[in-house]
């Protein structure tokens, strides 16, 4: 009669481990003592046939991990959790055992339950084992962020969410985006808009009046169920689309304002963005009505409060169209906040993977071309960016094709015969001379401007590694590639022209003025009628899908950072 040893999903500790496997062993001497007829030959281990190697559940459900083996003579078993919790009966817990299987049954399934069960089989010929894994799925966390809009018009809006913190144990395969209406006597029963929704944006093109007002909230799915809803929206004003925005036709020197705070003269509005800085809001100002960007800084200790003052002051240098500008500041002993004008079009690469947007290469050139004009005006001043990325190229509106540079939060200016050292910014995108803690200088940019220009192209990052540290090993090595998958339907000239920037030697990177004078930024030029075919967008799609969960595991935060 075979003999077996039961235990329990609960941890226990080593001694306790240790008294059951000494049971184990005393089971198996048992059944070779109760066996008369067991062979005096040592015989073979067990022989394991055809194991189940993984089994998924849903949280509540019911587990069934099954072995079935071949064996000559008595056997006794023994199943481990996690290679160091045996396992006994219990109310959620029965295991079965026959001459030739076990069976392990978990009821009431919780996620702590999941991970590897082995199932040990001891006859003469000595111990088999084999191992089933245990994936326990639940419903993921709601969305880590309410939905926050953008391009707004009197009949559509574009809105945007980070996704869940945890996708519980399963891809999330869509969103659920859903509505209520505020502007009646009472506010409506929230209604769904899509339940179809691929991405964390969504653009709401019908259905909606132009003079209602409405609020959002946003539901994850995966394959166990729908999560509960994100938090909800501001209230939208459909008729506040076109609300005037500060037009800078001229340059006025900023002096900050160190009497008032800038709720003195300005509404604030929602929150349009988050970082290691502080946080980012919409503001309208009392009496014009105007809309702008108010920077808040996290200024609590003066190191914070020196580096807030230094970005203000630095941006009264940078006078370009395609630099986002500085309007006013506020530095009072309780706050400081920086007044930019406010860039309505999203960032750019959301706007590429939208379904209207035709991504193209001579779109691509035309995107570069304005990216290099502006950082050719900020490196004429001498001032290094240092934190180029996606999310700091944004588009001036909703329609049209401008773009305008962000956030100057870790740019520096240069000093003749002084060595800049700096240790942060975005893993994917900084240089090799960033990570290796060596001088920067302007081509420093230009390697970040390559890799954008490289994701740009092909929807897929050049350095990206399964962590931060293998990110910045890329990066270090410079090793790269063109994926002949990604870049098969682009040009020689445009593989040229990051060839030029991705150089680990940045002294042979090609600076503003040789990238602008590229053949490839003239090969799309107005008088040239060479045609190309639309990119695809999908590898765009996981790439920023990535960086957003990138954001939520930093609880909300840019992923720029020190690089300690």
């Amino acid at each position: 009669m075979p003999v077996a040893n039961h235990t329990s999903l609960q941890s226990i500790s080593i001694c306790t481990c240790l008294v059951q496997v000494h049971q184990f062993d005393l089971c198996f001497t048992a059944a070779v003592t109760l066996n008369n007829t067991a062979s005096r030959s040592s015989g073979a281990v067990a022989e394991f046939l055809d194991p189940q190697q993984q089994v998924v559940v849903c949280v509540g459900g019911t587990a069934r991990l099954h072995c079935r083996f071949r064996s000559s003579g008595p056997v006794a078993f023994c199943w481990i959790h996690d290679t160091e919790k045996v396992v006994v009966e219990g109310p959620r817990v029965c295991v079965t055992n026959t001459s030739s299987s076990s069976t392990l049954v978990l009821s009431d399934v919780l996620p702590v339950d999941a991970g590897s069960y082995s199932l040990f089989v001891r006859n003469r010929g000595g111990t088999a084992h084999r191992t089933i894994s245990l994936s326990v799925i639940d419903r993921p966390d709601p969305p880590a962020s309410c939905p926050f809009v953008s391009q707004l018009t009197r009949s559509s809006l574009v809105l945007s969410w980070s996704g869940p913190c945890f996708d519980g144990g399963s891809a999330i395969i869509g969103y659920m985006v859903e509505f209520q209406r505020l502007d009646q006597t009472e506010p409506g029963d929230w209604a769904e808009l899509t339940n179809q929704c691929q991405n964390t944006s969504y653009r709401v093109r019908s259905g909606l009046d132009p003079q209602g007002q409405y609020r959002f909230r946003v539901r994850a799915c995966n394959a166990a169920g729908v999560s509960d809803s994100s938090e909800e929206s501001d209230c939208i004003k459909m008729n506040t689309a076109g609300e005037p925005q500060q037009e800078v036709t001229s340059y006025v020197e900023v002096v900050p304002d160190t009497t008032h705070k800038a709720r003195d003269h300005y509404h604030v509005r929602e929150k349009l963005g988050v970082g290691k800085f502080g946080e980012v809001y919409r503001m309208t100002h009392k009496h014009t009505g105007q809309v702008y960007a108010g920077k808040f800084y996290r200024a609590r200790v003066s190191r914070e409060k020196t580096a807030a003052r230094q970005e203000i002051k630095l941006m009264n240098k940078l006078r370009h169209p395609k630099l986002v500008q500085c309007l006013a500041a506020y530095d009072t002993s309780s706050e400081i906040v920086m007044i930019l004008e406010y860039i309505a079009g999203g960032e750019l690469f959301e706007r590429i993977v939208d379904e209207n947007f035709e991504h193209t290469e001579p779109n691509s050139v035309n995107y570069m071309r304005q990216i290099l004009e502006g950082i050719q005006y900020i490196h004429s001043k001498h001032i290094v960016h240092l934190d180029l990325k996606p999310e700091n190229i944004v588009c001036v509106k909703s329609a049209g094709s401008l773009i305008k540079i962000i956030d100057f939060g870790l740019a520096c200016k240069l000093e003749h015969g002084k060595h800049l050292m700096v240790l942060h910014g975005t893993p994917e995108f900084v240089a090799p001379e960033v990570v290796n803690y060596e001088p920067v200088d302007l081509a420093t940019d230009m390697w970040s401007i390559g890799v954008i220009c490289y994701i740009l192209l092909s929807g897929v990052s050049p350095f990206q590694g399964n962590s931060d540290a293998e990110t910045l090993a890329l990066v270090t090595a410079a090793q790269w590639e063109f994926d002949p998958e990604s870049f098969g339907d682009i040009t020689d000239e445009a593989k040229d022209f990051i060839s030029g920037l991705l150089r680990k030697d940045k002294r042979t990177r090609l600076s503003c003025e040789k990238a602008l004078a590229h053949p490839w930024i003239a090969l799309f030029d107005d008088s040239n009628s060479r045609s190309t075919k639309s990119l695809n967008k999908e590898k765009m799609r996981r790439f920023l899908a990535r960086q957003k969960w990138k954001v939520w595991k930093l609880g909300g935060y840019s992923p720029s950072a020190d690089l300690v």
